[in-house]
């Protein structure tokens, strides 16, 4: 950690009454939002955590990638690990993880490291390559964290011969969806009889998060593996394939929406399917630029690319 960064972090932590204003303000500027949200998901938590519980033996040495308020590196501890190295890119969460491990007694078998994993080396940083790997760092498209590069580098230069990484793998679902409201989430062209469309230069490239049942829309087929990754085994590089789906219905297709499936391990799965309203994690919407019409029972052919984690489509056919 620079010096520089360290001090804003000493100084955010550590902030007087007079100075807990300013230091506040930066200090949420730094912590996205969603940790809240996501640190209140039982059904989140309650799965992480038997997984964990099933996978962790006790005496294994354990990494954590993606610390937060340092959740799972404190289940991997309670399921009985001698050692836990939790990094986090972060440093004001890697700070906030250091004082939650210590809150509860756990500093001894919990240490958190300001670092993301892939400048993580064996014998400075960890004594040896761990026993079991943990992490859960995905947004709504499973793909916008890092989670390939991550588990590709963690297990050719983190793990041991025959360890567990967890998740270990993990599916996209999706289907057509119609809804101009939806993709007006992330297009604008005329507001109050001005064209503003120049802003357009400024939207999301690739997949964007929405709470589809908040939102009119029709799902125009049914929903279809767009595709699945092997974080054990698979190659985990950017990549592309063709999907076909079956329109259900005539309509305009302004995007596919998409979620995901994600094995954590010991028969324990999370999931993020529109119908899953108690998930934090919303859908992501992969927009169609122009939108394309479809009759029922078109078969449609969408070029799916997945791509510096993000999800787009390339081309319709």
């Amino acid at each position: 950690m620079s010096a520089a960064i360290n001090e804003t972090v000493t100084a955010v932590v550590n902030a007087s009454a007079p100075t807990s204003q300013l230091v506040g303000n930066l200090a949420r500027d730094l912590i996205p939002r969603w940790h809240f949200a996501m640190l209140n998901d039982i059904e989140r938590n309650g799965a992480l955590a038997t997984a964990v519980e099933r996978q962790v033996k006790p005496g294994d040495h354990v990494l954590d990638i993606g610390a937060g308020t340092g959740l799972l590196a404190m289940m991997a501890a309670q399921a009985g690990a001698a050692k836990v190295i939790s990094c986090e890119a972060n440093p004001l969460m890697a700070e906030i993880a250091t004082q939650v491990v210590a809150a509860h007694g756990l500093s001894d078998v919990i240490t958190v490291i300001p670092r993301r994993s892939d400048e993580l080396v064996v014998g400075r940083d960890i004594e040896r390559p761990v026993d079991v790997i943990v992490s859960e760092i995905v947004d709504c498209g499973l793909i916008g964290e890092g989670i390939l590069p991550t588990m590709r580098h963690a297990r050719e230069h983190l793990l041991a011969p025959g360890g567990i990484l967890m998740p270990p793998s993990a599916r996209i679902h999706g289907a057509l969806l119609q809804s101009s409201v939806v993709a007006g989430l992330n297009q604008v062209h005329n507001a109050c009889g001005f064209d503003i469309g120049v802003i357009n230069s400024l939207a999301t490239v690739g997949h964007f998060p929405v709470r589809l049942h908040t939102w009119p829309h029709t799902m125009l087929s049914a929903a279809t593996e767009l595709v699945s990754f092997d974080f054990v085994h698979g190659s985990l590089d950017d990549g592309s394939r063709q999907v076909a789906l079956t329109a259900t219905a005539d309509g305009i297709v302004h995007g596919v929406v998409a979620w995901f499936e994600m094995d954590l391990g010991a028969r324990v799965t999370l999931r993020n399917a529109p119908d899953n309203k108690s998930s934090h994690w919303m859908q992501a919407l992969i927009p169609l630029d122009p939108p394309v019409q479809v009759t029922a029972g078109q078969a449609v052919g969408v070029d799916l690319l997945w791509q510096d984690g993000r999800l787009s489509i390339t081309s319709v056919s």
